[in-house]
């Protein structure tokens, strides 16, 4: 099972999901991790009267092993439904990596 794969699994697990999204940005990262920088975005009912760092905290503590190992970067954009209809169901996207090996083309 790839690591995306782990990922999705303990979200589902956790939450009752009404809208998840696990994108793998490595590709936009500098070094050889393929599976170092995600992007998580999640709908859930769980999120209601949370704040934004209670929510984090929320996924960071399913997710600890993950992110002491192989992850290095998770980008969270987490919503209630409410929120994730306010926004029409989009998030923006993820900033150019200006790290590391990684130059301007």
């Amino acid at each position: 099972m790839s690591l995306a794969d782990t990922i999705e699994q303990k979200l589902r697990a956790q939450f009752e999901v009404l809208h998840l999204n696990l994108e793998n940005e490595s590709h936009m990262h500098s070094g050889p991790a393929t599976d170092s920088h995600f992007k998580l975005t999640l709908v859930a009912d769980a999120f209601e009267g949370k704040r934004l760092v209670q929510r984090h905290q929320m996924i960071y503590g399913l997710l600890a092993a993950e992110l002491q190992g192989p992850v290095h970067a998770l980008a969270l954009h987490l919503f209630t439904p409410a929120e994730w209809q306010t926004r029409g169901g989009a998030v923006m996207p993820s900033p150019t990596c200006r790290g590391g090996s990684k130059v301007d083309q």
